[in-house]
């Protein structure tokens, strides 16, 4: 899209105004920082300070001094680089705004990208927020006027959109404890005698989301949570994704002691991959999912020959949706665009639409034509549809309808009053006592309590109350009056989440 190329001679303005300026740009995750540190070294000629989770301590002391003596000109950082102690910040560039890896969901919550919109409203200096596909409340806030908008009609240099195809599984299914359709494996055999590149996308880590035994049904859950055990085959463990919970994968079901009985149920990244092994055997392969390559090193090795050509089917998850550049990819394979349609998030279809238009758009950046084909059970769904016929806007358009009607976000106000206690008596006795202690205020919902979707998670149950208000109405100061009257005691944590982005 050229975006990039557009906020940096928007830096490179900012420098030419004030030449002792800082400039604070923002990724939202680390695998994107390395590239782009090298872009905007031979664009500006100077070394930027990088800020991310992997810098040592004594890294950090460097990049904090150089930033809070004015040295550092240019910061390229994770959320938390917006904390950093600047002298003359003159510019903030959240670079693909809409992910929700810039909302802190633990410890200290808050949303980077409206804290830095907040930031340059106070400090009076502008806030740049890119996206190929913003979210619905960056697009209403252009519509009502509170943003301005530069639109970039077209991709940059002679690349077009790639086609966008849909594979009914309903009609093209793929071959018994296959994952790949017909026509998935037709476009892939087709890169390869072309010799050209093609993405298998899955964005679910590990070989299969559930263990289950096929003698007693007994399913691998992770101890003290109710999530389940996910299987990790390259390493023959499972391991829990919600709280760092590992094992090695046993022989033998714990429960009825049946040997060799239990089954790996659905895909994740390492199954596709060896699916991807067995089919195309001499083809150069590779694998890319956070878990299996922990570094951001490591992970820039396998961009970098993705980018050289040196891999023919790159399997990988959503760290290669954003951010990269691969001249000979010309096909990308969605093994399931219905994995996040499911669930009670408001915000499914939005990031559905984004991830995968996203994921589509790695195909065909250069001169060659691209093309991607969604595998899906739901054709029918209009997320699915608007990425088949391209059409943003209508979409983005019905979705702000239809919150505009609930009167969900952007156009209403959330709140999440999370409980937690390891103590299920005390926490239940608590949650009660905040409803009968609950305030009547006009233009105010408040549901709830309601167990959360996984109940109990690192030995604790938890429960949660969801506020909803009109958008005028001063939400935290009704929570803060609300839990004023409740004494909440010490074995029972209370959590407050406004604008919840997680509803987990």
């Amino acid at each position: 899209s050229g975006k990039t190329e557009v906020y940096l001679e928007a830096a490179a303005e900012a420098l030419r105004r004030d030449p002792k300026a800082q400039i604070l740009i923002m990724l939202p995750e680390i695998a994107l920082t390395l590239p782009f540190l090298k872009r905007v070294r031979e664009r500006f000629g100077a070394e930027p300070a990088a800020w991310h989770s992997e810098l040592t301590q004594a890294a950090r002391r460097r990049v904090w001094r150089r930033v809070n003596e004015g040295q550092a000109r240019i910061v390229v950082g994770a959320r938390s680089a917006l904390f950093l102690p600047y002298r003359n910040l003159r510019l903030v560039i959240v670079d693909e705004e809409h992910e929700a890896a810039y909302k802190q969901e633990d410890g200290v919550i808050y949303h980077a990208r409206d804290m830095a919109v907040a930031y340059g409203a106070r400090h009076n200096f502008p806030v740049v927020l890119a996206s190929a596909t913003p979210s619905l409340e960056t697009v209403v806030n252009v519509d009502q006027g509170r943003y301005g908008l530069a639109r970039l009609g077209s991709r940059f240099g002679p690349a077009s959109m790639p086609k966008v195809g849909l594979v009914d599984l309903r009609h093209d299914a793929p071959e018994q404890n296959a994952w790949l359709s017909p026509p998935l494996v037709d476009a892939v055999n087709h890169r390869l005698s072309s010799g050209e590149q093609s993405l298998l996308f899955i964005n679910r880590r590990g070989y299969a989301p559930l263990t289950i035994c096929r003698k007693c049904g007994h399913r691998m859950k992770s101890p003290h949570s109710d999530t389940w055990l996910v299987e990790h085959r390259f390493e023959n463990r499972l391991v829990c994704h919600h709280t760092g919970f590992s094992m090695p994968k046993p022989s033998a079901c714990p429960a009825c002691n049946a040997v060799g009985a239990l089954a790996a149920c659905g895909p994740g990244v390492e199954r596709v991959a060896e699916e991807a092994a067995k089919r195309w055997p001499n083809a150069r392969r590779a694998v890319l999912s956070s878990d299996m390559i922990n570094s951001a090193g490591s992970i820039r090795a396998v961009l970098d020959a993705m980018e050289a050509g040196d891999i023919d089917i790159l399997v990988a998850t959503q760290i290669v949706a954003k951010g990269h550049h691969f001249p000979n990819l010309t096909f990308v394979g969605v093994v399931d665009a219905d994995m996040s349609l499911a669930g009670g998030d408001l915000r499914a279809a939005e990031r559905t639409y984004q991830l995968l238009s996203q994921v589509a758009g790695r195909a065909g950046r250069a001169s060659l034509p691209g093309e991607a084909l969604l595998q899906t059970y739901r054709p029918e769904a209009d997320v699915l549809r608007a990425l088949q016929s391209g059409d943003r806007d209508a979409f983005l358009a019905a979705e702000a309808a239809g919150r505009e009607e609930m009167g969900f976000p952007p156009f209403g106000r959330l709140a999440a009053i999370k409980l937690s206690s390891e103590d299920e008596q005390a926490l239940k006795e608590v949650a009660a006592a905040h409803r009968e202690r609950l305030i009547a205020a006009d233009g105010v919902s408040v549901f709830g309590p309601a167990p959360a979707p996984i109940y109990r998670l690192r030995g604790r149950a938890r429960m949660r109350f969801l506020v909803k208000t009109r958008r005028e109405i001063n939400i935290q100061a009704f929570v803060k009056a609300w839990l004023a009257r409740i004494r909440t005691p010490a074995r029972v944590r209370r959590v407050v989440d406004i604008d919840p982005y997680s509803f987990l």
